[in-house]
Parts: structure tokens; C-alpha cells; sequence
């Protein structure tokens, strides 16, 4: 446990709390993966949170944050969850009792506690799911499936991330419920397949995807052959998905490139010169092309823009009278024989060349 954390737990326990960590930073550090993501429960309220760490964030279901270095610390309440509207607990009461914080949440793995000396405090029996290398729910599967629809996609995120499987009840109830997926907003289902996009076990998820039905609701196919790299936007140039996720104007751009120059044979001086070394790079990741060779290429370009050719519109306007289209198709003329080295970027090279035309 890094001293950072370990003075986070200190200080609220110097208080008169009680402090753990949990969810997914002690799942994967029992596991032997890296997370900077830090939860911690506590009995101190809200209010008395924000006495001891009076510059953090206040969150808006019993808690605060912050950040320190490359942490990033959300401290919450122990409470529970009474009633539930369209994915948040709209009646909760702050407990003074771990057990009880522990049933209101997800999945056995994500409720295993450490306190500041390392030690494991399991009330759920999550280490065991952990040796068995399952999800398994707490309390009532169709309940917090009701309650919030996204666990399904969570679920399978997190048997993706760890290269766990689903216990069967839990598997079952996740296809039968599957559409209440599409009751999430597309950012939440978009942040749960980046996440599984990025995994290291990507393949099993999206096969996990498939079998539990979501792949055919949310339109999601050409995905066998995927090559997993770490490009979000490389690896979805290699599928295909119907469902309307937010990408932002550059991201739609960069995936529709990428899926061009996948479709090309090869990765010429060309293809680097349209689309830029960036997508290039990602492109080459996935053919198994040495990006060193790539890179080289880019290099050697004599030109990376046509505004580098050595020649204006208004010379081509005065000098030769083109005009109108002509510009355009003259200056691609002119990008093509440059960038493939059959003519120098020179201005009287180009003239020379054009006055034989």
C-alpha cells in the first residue's frame, strides 16, 4: 500500500472514524494489477469529512474526492439504499455499520475491505469468489439488477478485466435482463465497452458480449478477428456497431480514417501523407507493421502538406492561366508526383514541369 493512501486512512481514523479501502483497488491489488482509482468507506458523515479534508469535493450520494498525484480518492458513508430511481438511490440513510454498507453493493469481489495496515476484512465472502476466479452478486440478483441496470454491463466489464467467469444464476439473469441495458444513456454504455475495448481479455468480452444478447441489441458485429492494441479509436476502426455512442467530431473522424486505411493493401508514403503519422501508427499496430518503418517513411516525405509545395494558386492563376478546379486537381497532381519522389519540390522544377505540360 503506497504511504499516500496509507496517511489518507490514518488521518480519518486519528479522527475517531473507522476507514477501509475497498472495491476495485483491493480486487486488483489481490489479483496483481495496478489501479489509482482508491475507494474508501467510513462511518464519519459527510460533514465530518469535509472537517478533515476541507479543500476535497463534496459528492452528491454521501461523500467527497480528490486528488493526490496520480490518485484519485472518493471517501463515502456508510449507509443504505432504500429506494432506487433511474440508477440512484433516492432514499438512503447514513449506518454506522460496515456489514450493512457491504450488502448494498454490486458484486462480492467489489466489497473486500483492507484497513491501513493491509490487513483483509471479508464479510462477504469475496477473497473466496476471488480463488474461484468468479462475479458472483450480493444479496438478491434481480433486485440490484432492477435497481441499476448498468451492473449487468459492469459485470461483464469487470469478468473481461480480471478473465473471470459469471456465476451461473448471475450469467442467467443477465441475459434474461439484458435489455434493461438500453435503459442506460449511451455514456454510461459507451465508458463500460471503451473499458472492455482497452482489456487485455478483450476477446472474452466481447464474446461475453455476444452470448448474453448484448452485441445484438446494441448492434455490435465484425469483431472476430479484432487485433486488441491499446487505440480506443484503433480498436473501434475494427468493428462495426450501430448503436449511437458519443464519440466526439474528432473521434468519429479518426475511426472513419482508420477503417480507410485499413481496407489499403499496404501503408504507403501516400496513405501517411493523407491521413497524418498519427493514425498511421495506430494503423500499423494492427496490420503488424514495424511502426519504426512508419515512422521513417514519414520522415523521408519531402512534403507533409500541399501548402509546402513550393508553388501558389496565384502563380498557377498568373503564370498559366488555370483557374477554378483546376487549382485543385493540379495541386493533387503535383502532391502525388512529390510525395512518390518523380518531381522536386522546387519551384522551378515545378514550373519547368508544368510549362511541358
Amino acid at each position: 500500500m503506497d504511504k499516500i493512501i496509507r496517511n489518507i486512512l490514518t488521518k480519518i481514523e486519528s479522527s475517531g472514524y473507522e476507514a477501509y479501502l475497498i472495491g476495485g483497488y483491493v480486487r486488483d491489488l489481490l489479483v496483481g494489477k495496478t489501479t489509482y482509482d482508491i475507494d474508501i468507506t467510513t462511518n464519519a458523515t459527510p460533514r465530518e469529512l469535509l472537517e478533515i479534508f476541507p479543500s476535497s469535493n463534496t459528492k452528491n450520494l454521501g461523500g467527497i474526492d480528490f486528488k493526490i498525484k496520480e490518485y484519485h480518492f472518493e471517501i463515502t458513508t456508510y449507509r443504505e439504499e432504500i429506494k432506487y430511481k433511474n440508477r440512484k438511490p433516492i432514499e438512503y440513510n447514513y449506518v454506522d455499520n460496515l456489514l450493512t454498507d457491504l450488502n448494498r453493493r454490486d458484486f462480492t469481489i467489489n466489497a473486500i475491505c483492507m484497513n491501513k495496515k493491509g490487513e483483509i476484512i471479508d464479510l462477504i465472502n469475496g477473497t473466496e469468489d476471488l480463488r474461484n476466479y468468479k462475479i458472483r452478486m450480493i444479496g438478491s440478483i434481480e433486485t440490484k439488477i432492477k435497481e441499476d441496470p448498468l451492473r449487468i454491463l459492469r459485470g461483464i466489464r469487470i469478468a473481461t478485466h480480471l478473465n473471470f467467469t459469471i456465476e451461473s444464476n448471475l450469467y442467467k439473469s443477465f441475459k434474461e435482463n439484458i435489455k434493461e441495458v438500453l435503459t442506460l444513456s449511451s455514456t454510461r454504455i459507451k465508458e463500460e465497452i471503451d473499458k472492455i475495448l482497452l482489456s487485455d481479455y478483450v476477446r472474452k468480452g466481447l464474446k461475453l458480449l455476444e452470448e448474453l444478447g448484448a452485441s445484438k441489441i446494441l448492434k455490435i458485429e465484425n469483431y472476430e478477428d479484432i487485433v486488441p492494441i491499446k487505440s480506443l479509436e484503433g480498436m473501434y476502426a475494427q468493428i462495426k456497431i450501430g448503436y449511437d455512442l458519443p464519440f466526439t467530431k474528432v473521434e468519429k473522424d479518426n475511426i472513419e480514417k482508420l477503417k480507410k486505411i485499413l481496407k489499403e493493401k499496404e501503408i504507403t508514403k501516400e496513405t501517411i501523407y493523407q491521413y497524418g503519422l498519427y493514425l498511421c501508427l495506430i494503423a500499423a499496430d494492427i496490420k503488424s507493421i514495424n511502426k519504426k518503418t512508419i515512422n521513417k517513411m514519414y520522415k523521408e516525405l519531402p512534403i507533409h502538406d500541399k501548402n509546402e509545395i513550393n508553388i501558389k494558386a496565384e502563380e498557377l492563376m498568373q503564370e498559366f492561366g488555370i483557374c477554378g478546379k483546376m487549382i485543385s486537381t493540379t495541386f493533387e497532381e503535383l502532391e502525388h508526383l512529390i510525395i512518390n519522389n518523380k518531381l522536386k519540390n522546387k519551384r522551378s522544377e515545378i514550373i519547368k514541369y508544368l510549362k511541358q505540360k
